[in-house]
């Protein structure tokens, strides 16, 4: 056992556990106040059932011995409760392999919370976690297999042991989870928000954040995480993990100049908003690409996906849907953008040692980055598409139009995240929102 990388990927596993509560205050704080707190508990509820379902079978699923051979789903009982992982004798590339299991488990918690963002201010929280738990089954678990889970091979170079399609069959490159996490999440967001509808208010009135600096925070904590997210990712603290630290770091950075530009040309001013939501976007963006790319093809990927994704935001006015808190816009087309830049931007010179269309690598890489996104995103809409209306069918998914005038936070809580003196729009009781409620039926 390899003792610092292990502490590594422990390290890193930590920090990607932060960026839910992170996701939770950056989400928060761009609902109106009287939806902050369904918006964190929307990301606290992914925790519970995520965390549960991942160690009774989860982990197995993705990462288990294929079934049938054909990459598409490992064997959910092969490791049920992570039994078999615990003794000293399972290790993987050097670190225990319950290590690496944690280290998974986090991510799975993130793109189930990571959808929440497209349907605030409307879904009931019940049916959220039922969907929750029956999205990470149905889509999540296998897509991790597809794209996470690599041949096991001896030393001869034989195959021992199937993994994921996409990842070796294919052989697209997705580091860190471009198409597992975001476009799989931002394709799941759209399905739940033509399922959902609109809110009542939307578009005439689409909501103002109610606390900026609340979302910069998010946006804060999700930054640090990251790091972990895509250097933990390495499995290994060694010049792997290096380069995709810096181009982490390098790519964000671009991506929050080219949304800022975006908005200075076309609304004539750059908002604090803008800054973080392009801060989001280019981490999306360079979270497939971290390993395959220059810190100067960071930059690029960046800037690109900043200013793409600062003009996909309104198309959710041109199609009406209601994508609440720009899932769409900023995951799934930024996951797109990034996994798809890959094949334009990747250099044998970087740790994956592939050449892309810009340096000489022709075209193979760039079809093969294309067919693994498009796979990932017909997958994740159709089954997330068919789970929503099932879960709006037996019990229900949205909140009343009543419930939605209220306050998503008083009638699903029973709370209210602000208690000012002199009371005001928001601070409601719980026995005034029923009185209220009451009234409106009546």
């Amino acid at each position: 056992m390899n003792s610092g990388d292990t502490a590594w990927v422990l390290t890193s596993a930590a920090l990607v556990l932060l960026m839910t509560p992170g996701l939770a205050f950056f989400y928060g704080g761009m609902v109106r106040s009287r939806g902050v707190l369904n918006m964190l508990m929307m990301s606290l509820g992914s925790i519970g059932v995520v965390g549960v379902l991942w160690v009774l079978f989860g982990y197995s699923a993705a990462f288990g011995t294929d079934l049938g051979g054909l990459g598409l789903l490992g064997n959910p009982a092969e490791f049920f409760g992570m039994s078999g992982l615990l003794g000293e004798d399972r290790l993987s590339d050097g670190i225990p392999t319950i290590a690496f299991a944690g280290f998974q488990a986090m991510f799975a918690i993130l793109t189930v919370a990571l959808i929440s963002g497209a349907i605030a201010d409307r879904a009931r929280f019940g049916p959220w976690l039922l969907f929750a738990g029956l999205w990470a089954v149905v889509v999540y678990f296998p897509v991790a297999h597809w794209v996470f889970a690599f041949d096991s091979t001896d030393e001869a170079g034989g195959v021992t042991a199937v993994g994921g399609w996409i990842a070796n069959r294919l052989a697209a490159i997705d580091f860190a989870g471009g198409t597992a996490v975001h476009i799989n999440a931002g394709a799941a967001a759209l399905a739940l928000a033509l399922v959902l509808g609109r809110r009542s208010s939307w578009p005439k009135d689409p909501g103002k954040p109610h606390n900026l600096p609340l979302v910069v925070l998010g946006a804060g904590l999700l930054w640090f995480g990251w790091f972990g997210f895509n250097g933990g990712s390495a499995l290994a603290a060694d010049t792997t993990a290096a380069v995709v630290l810096v181009n982490t770091l390098v790519a964000t950075s671009a991506a929050m100049l080219g949304w800022l530009l975006v908005e200075r040309f076309r609304d004539g001013h750059a908002t604090t908003l803008g800054a973080v939501s392009g801060i989001v976007a280019g981490l999306v963006a360079i979270t497939p690409a971290c390993s395959s790319v220059t810190p100067l093809g960071a930059i690029a990927i960046g800037a690109i996906t900043g200013a793409v994704c600062a003009l996909a935001v309104s198309l959710k006015f041109r199609f009406r849907y209601d994508d609440s808190l720009d899932v769409v816009g900023v995951h799934l087309v930024g996951g797109l953008v990034g996994t798809l830049l890959v094949g334009f931007f990747a250099s044998s010179s970087a740790p994956a040692g592939v050449d892309g269309l810009f340096y000489g690598g022709g075209l193979d890489q760039l079809w093969r980055q294309a067919v693994g996104a498009i796979a990932v995103l017909v997958y994740s809409f159709v089954l997330s598409l068919l789970l929503a209306l099932l879960v709006k069918a037996v019990v229900g998914f949205r909140a009343t139009e009543e419930a939605e005038a209220i306050g998503i936070d008083e009638t699903e809580h029973a709370e209210s995240a602000y208690h000012l003196a002199g009371g005001g729009r928001g601070t409601a009781t719980t026995d005034e929102a029923q009185r209220r409620l009451e009234g409106s039926r009546a």
